[in-house]
């Protein structure tokens, strides 16, 4: 007959080896991505440390961070020994780390191509499964004053309405707008509502002196501009 094995708790390992004492003794930089996480969690089940539960979660994930940050906490509570509290745990942690990024990529406030406003919007639409339409205002001199989403829809589409539009950009005193949505399956190609609210949105700037400057369409890693493309 096989013999038990306990699991030997972070509590009786050498104080250099624990998550905690490890980060106090040598830096956040010198953990790995599971003792990182054994951290949040607190935590393990009977069988498993909170840094093997952690590195069973991330193995499942393929270690990678970005595929972890796409799951909600229901997903994570069919891992045994992570409820409720330690899903959220986990899904907030990753979405600060969104957060941070996204407010140094505000610190590139002017710009001058798509690139720039592609930089800047990409972390706002990090890890989405469905589709947002927002809008990035400048003022005379490129420089980005605000952005906002204007509507939220699910995998198919969203709706962008003008009225809406040009009513924060006008509460703003924009003087140039960007528009940008995403495609969460990936394809770059616009669809024929995309060239029909561009073209609608694009002459209802000219009419307010207000000119639409560019079009986005975001994925996790590209980025199609309507702009380059001549669409505009």
């Amino acid at each position: 007959m096989k013999a038990y094995q306990q699991k030997l708790g972070i509590k009786l390992w050498a104080e250099a080896d624990r998550p905690r004492e490890k980060l106090l003794l040598n830096g956040r930089r010198h953990l790995t991505d599971a003792e990182l996480i054994a951290i949040l969690i607190g935590s393990g089940n009977k069988e498993e440390s909170a840094v093997d539960l952690s590195k069973r979660i991330l193995s499942h994930y393929h270690n990678n961070l970005s595929k972890l940050g796409k799951v909600s906490v229901q997903d994570l509570e069919k891992f045994r020994g992570i409820g409720e509290a330690k899903a959220i745990a986990i899904v907030a942690a990753l979405e600060l780390g969104r957060r941070r990024k996204d407010s140094l990529e505000d610190d590139v406030k002017v710009i001058n191509s798509s690139a720039g406003s592609f930089d800047i919007l990409r972390p706002v639409f990090a890890d989405l499964n469905h589709e947002e339409f927002w809008i990035l205002m400048l003022n005379q001199a490129n420089y980005v004053i605000g952005k906002q989403m204007i509507s939220k829809g699910g995998m198919a589409g969203t709706v962008a309405d003008p009225k809406m539009i040009f009513k924060v950009a006008l509460e703003h005193n924009a003087a140039y707008l960007i528009l940008a949505h995403n495609h969460p399956s990936g394809n770059l190609k616009p669809s024929a509502e995309d060239l029909q609210i561009t073209k609608k949105l694009v002459e209802a700037g000219n009419m307010l002196n207000l000119p639409v400057l560019d079009h986005l369409i975001i994925t996790n890693r590209l980025y199609l501009s309507f702009a380059d493309q001549g669409l505009i």
